[in-house]
């Protein structure tokens, strides 16, 4: 049951999140009349502004983020009539009391999105608490990194769990909030065409692309600190790979959604150190060009030497019934030659072909679903080519294509903070990550760098604009498998 609520409190409402997409979704919901009648938004960070000079500078992360026609003079000002801000130094518990007095009466529900450093947390709940806002009537959002491994995420998790119940706390992988991501969900079980060949008895593998052309574009200290595994892996691309993988769920549920998806993280084979330089490839961008543009290396754009990987290739197992034998190649890099995020899975061939005397070659079907920047479902299937066939019978593979840019022309495209903001502020848990899916992730994330630990792995370079090292191809080859660059 959803229950709206009253009010809503942004934690680092100046910082580049807020203004690239907190404001500009928040402010689309509104325009689109979708917040609750009356909803006030509270803002606070450091920096000092006062009700007035806090709308000038959301005024201005809209004129600067938001697509001009989005931009309507008369519903940016009505929504800018609903911001208010405190300022606040989240590690001195006194200046709590004074946020507590702006927002007020809380009766009607508070939402708290915190997009604060995890070293914020522990004193932010705190001093929650101690000013009264973490009542039954309170719910939390909290925007990743939940820590840098297993022991710092249980650390996070146990100070917010001390004041916030499971029930009551909102951890945010902006994927899950994507069109496309959500399509997973219809594609498999809306559709009864994909159930009896989505296991190891139809599927050859499976490969999860995460690309990027970008490089550490003002994330340095963060980035370093953490790396493409960490960064990207741990979160996003095994949650793609859960929603993938995982059995039915029996309701669109945020329980039995995410009891599901549980399920499948917790299947993941542990990899042994020995195993984990065979399985995975590690690598850290060299000067190249990307789209026709010269660019350093990082350790340039760094300013130092560093170890940290900008690349990583993985190769994972899920030991249950439906995937036994299946492998799972995740892939995810800076300074790669394309943007994209996609899932791309290879069906197994027919076991007989019938055309085979004829000169016909068969190609077992793939399904791409793209998930940026184009969002797609493609099936290739393979089709006969028109002629007489005299001279045999020719065959072609063909995209069965649902471009949801076509096919949804007329729905305007939303980006995923606005559905995540929305269901943080009407309670609806399903597209939010519980704390045991979080904890299954880190321990198989651990393995692996416990793994380039004692085996004193170092990434390899690779020049911008490629797909990664060598490593990464041969990785897949080994298994006569190729990776999807189309």
């Amino acid at each position: 049951m959803r229950h709206p609520v009253a009010k809503l409190l942004l934690f680092g409402a100046t910082g580049d999140l807020a203004q690239r997409m907190l404001l500009p979704s928040l402010y689309g919901l509104h325009a689109d009349g979708l917040l609750p009648d009356g909803l006030t938004i509270t803002g606070t960070a450091r920096s000092e502004h006062d009700d007035a000079s806090y709308r000038s500078f959301a005024a201005e992360a809209l004129d600067e983020f938001l697509p001009d026609d989005r931009k309507d003079k008369a519903a940016i000002a009505s929504f800018l009539d609903r911001l208010g801000y405190q300022p606040l130094d989240a590690t001195k518990i006194e200046g709590f009391a004074d946020l507590a007095t702006k927002i007020g009466d809380t009766s009607g529900g508070l939402a708290i999105f915190l997009s604060t450093a995890p070293t914020l947390f522990r004193p932010t709940i705190k001093g929650l608490e101690s000013a009264g806002l973490a009542g039954t009537n309170v719910r939390i959002g909290l925007e990743k990194p939940l820590g840098n491994d297993l022991q710092s995420s249980c650390e996070i998790n146990d100070a917010v769990a001390e004041v916030f119940p499971e029930d009551r706390t909102f951890r945010i992988d902006h994927y899950l909030g994507k069109e496309t991501v959500q399509n997973i969900l219809a594609l498999r079980f809306g559709n009864a065409l994909f159930e009896p060949i989505w296991n190891a008895r139809g599927i050859e593998h499976v490969q999860i692309t995460v690309s990027e052309t970008v490089g550490l574009e003002g994330r340095a200290g963060f980035y370093d600190d953490t790396g493409a595994l960490r960064d990207m892996v741990q979160n996003h691309m095994l949650q793609l790979l859960a929603l993938i993988a995982m059995e039915p769920p029996s309701l669109y549920d945020g329980t039995a959604i995410r009891d599901e998806k549980v399920k499948v993280l917790r299947s993941l084979r542990t990899m042994t150190p020995g195993e984990v330089p065979h399985l995975t490839v590690t690598g850290q961008y060299n000067a190249g060009a990307v789209n026709g543009e010269i660019v350093r290396g990082y350790a340039d754009e760094l300013g130092h030497a560093s170890g940290a990987e900008t690349f990583v290739a993985v190769k994972a197992h899920i030991d249950n019934w439906r995937w036994q034998g299946v492998p799972f190649y995740l892939r995810t890099g800076k300074r790669l030659p394309t943007r994209q995020s996609e899932i791309f899975i290879q069906f197994k061939p027919v076991p007989h072909s019938m055309f085979a005397q004829r000169g016909g070659t068969l190609q077992a079907n793939k399904l791409v679903i793209r998930l940026q920047p184009d969002e797609y479902v493609r099936l290739l299937v393979m089709a006969k080519e028109p002629g007489l066939d005299r001279e045999g019978i020719h065959l072609r593979e063909v995209p069965l294509d649902l471009s949801l840019d076509v096919q949804f022309a007329g729905t305007r495209r939303r980006i995923a903070y606005e559905r995540l903001l929305l269901d943080l502020i009407e309670g609806d848990p399903a597209l939010f990550v519980r704390r045991d899916e979080v904890e299954a992730q880190w321990q198989w994330i651990d393995a692996i760098r416990r793994g380039w630990a004692e085996n004193a792995v170092k990434p390899k370079p690779y020049p911008a604009g490629s797909w990664g090292p060598s490593a990464a191809i041969a990785l897949t080859e080994r298994d006569g498998v190729t990776w999807h660059d189309d």
